[in-house]
């Protein structure tokens, strides 16, 4: 389907073991607390700083257990290389279901990366129902991931393997990397009967502006590697569009609806990436890190993006709303034809490539 026309871009988050179990004694036994890592709070932002941070960092997370969690701090001892490494976790807060949590431990010679490789797990999607093993660190991961900091896999990415990179030079189909850290909202179903009072999660974005001049000077037709790229892309010409008609702005992050907005006239790519380019340096960064609320839903228009790459999606989700944004109505023969030819679905599935008509 693909020639050296087409140009492929795909996400290289990398999933962090973001779950963190704790146990607290109490007068009725040993308490599990599992602590799962959402984001870092605004002091320790982007994300890069946050993974890099060593003796103390604070995240919000969510707390399974919460109600057993009685005494403020949660404390854990490990074993690493002859050190005794102990962690502390402490409840600062509680925000409408998400709490801040400051971790300290007592060796600044490893990060908050390097702690929680030793002591995370990997977050699992809700819908697969066994417990983490040691195959999952490698499996549930794109074999490109490299930059860390998603609760979830980008998965359409795990259907390309170094064979596929392979044959993908040999055809002269070249391979972009952009960065959208998946959040856990990915897995939040929708639940309201009007799309408009569903609220979409935010999610962090990290585009090298060299990417975002390539985006706005090629001429090759855009195949997005999975709904994170897409909306990436995506939010890069919205951003533009709000630059273009405010350039004073300090703020580029994407609304939910602001690409719904009747903007001035229809800006091309070019301009609206052209803008973004213009006020990276001005500001003197290689590189936007910024965070995207952009909900796609069917009667959007696509700007950047001539085609998606991804699997097969729940019911009632978001990303199902994306395919029938894309396709229309069709998308219930799309899905009824796999259904009727055994197709998996879902984040270890079969993958499908949509092409945008607009």
């Amino acid at each position: 389907y693909l020639n050296e026309n087409h140009s492929l871009v795909f996400n290289n988050s990398k999933v962090i073991p973001a779950r963190i179990f704790f146990e607290e004694q109490t007068e009725h036994g040993t308490s599990l607390i599992e602590i799962f890592c959402l984001e870092p709070t605004a002091d320790y932002l982007p994300i890069t700083k946050a993974m890099e941070t060593s003796s103390k960092v604070n995240w919000k997370c969510l707390v399974g257990g919460a109600k057993k969690w009685k005494e403020p701090t949660l404390t854990q001892k490990i074993n690493y290389q002859g050190t005794e490494i102990v962690i502390n976790a402490t409840k600062l807060k509680n925000t409408e279901g998400t709490f801040e949590i400051e971790f300290t431990w007592n060796l600044e010679a490893i990060s908050f990366s390097e702690l929680l490789h030793l002591i995370g797990k990997i977050p699992l999607p809700p819908y697969i129902q066994r417990e983490t093993n040691q195959n999952d660190i490698d499996r549930y991961q794109t074999t490109y991931a490299s930059i860390e900091g998603s609760v979830a896999a980008p998965t359409a990415g795990l259907h390309f393997d170094e064979i596929i990179f392979n044959s993908l030079q040999e055809k002269g189909i070249s391979s972009q990397y952009l960065t959208l850290h998946v959040g856990a909202g990915t897995f939040m179903p929708v639940k309201t009967n009007d799309i408009a009072e569903h609220t979409m999660h935010a999610e962090f974005i990290e585009v090298n502006k060299s990417f975002i001049e390539w985006l706005a000077t090629t001429n090759n037709k855009i195949v997005s590697v999975g709904t994170t790229s897409l909306r990436t892309m995506e939010s890069l010409y919205w951003m533009g569009c709000k630059l273009i008609e405010n350039k004073n702005l300090t703020d580029v992050s994407l609304e939910q609806w602001d690409a719904y907005k009747n903007y001035h006239r229809q800006y091309t790519k070019k301009e609206t990436l052209t803008a973004i380019i213009d006020w990276l340096e001005k500001r003197n960064e290689s590189k936007l890190i910024t965070t995207t609320q952009l909900m796609i839903t069917p009667g959007y228009s696509f700007k950047v993006a001539n085609g998606l790459i991804t699997n097969f999606h729940q019911p009632k989700s978001t990303l199902l709303l994306i395919i029938a944004a894309i396709i229309g109505p069709t998308w219930k023969e799309v899905y009824q034809h796999a259904l009727r030819n055994g197709y998996r679905f879902l984040s270890y599935g079969d993958g499908g490539i949509y092409w945008i008509t607009q």
